[in-house]
């Protein structure tokens, strides 16, 4: 059964699971991603999702279009973030992906665009 970004992101953010556990469940040993631009492995993927977990109080997904064709994926959602400062950020994601065989990501590449936040946050998709 393939993945879906919303479902991943919830699931990574939870403080109910660990972070290698949400992490296996959703992503392939060898999973790559470009986030506007930059490459990360799975590691320093890992260590985007912790960064995020320190900072964030809770986010909500709205998933606006999703295509899933074989391995293929593609997808374009709305992020709605309060960090735990009271702060909030907006921003509109377009993804594009490969599946592994056994439906978990392999590849993402995705880009963010920020529609409310301060500028600060512009970076808040691949921060470390």
């Amino acid at each position: 059964m393939a993945m879906s970004i919303a479902s991943a992101l919830a699931d990574l953010l939870s403080p109910a699971s660990s972070l290698e556990t949400s992490l296996d469940r959703h992503f392939s040993p060898d999973h790559r991603q470009r986030t506007d631009g930059a490459w990360s492995n799975r590691g320093e993927f890992a260590e985007h999702v912790a960064h995020l977990r320190s900072v964030v109080a809770s986010v909500n997904t709205t998933v606006l279009e999703e295509l899933v064709d074989g391995a293929t994926y593609a997808e374009r959602h709305i992020v709605d973030v309060t960090k735990k400062d009271g702060s909030k950020v907006v921003q509109e994601v377009y993804v594009f992906g490969e599946l592994a065989p056994d439906g978990r990501f392999l590849r993402i590449e995705e880009v963010t665009l920020m529609l409310a936040g301060a500028e600060e946050d512009r970076g808040l998709g691949s921060a470390r």
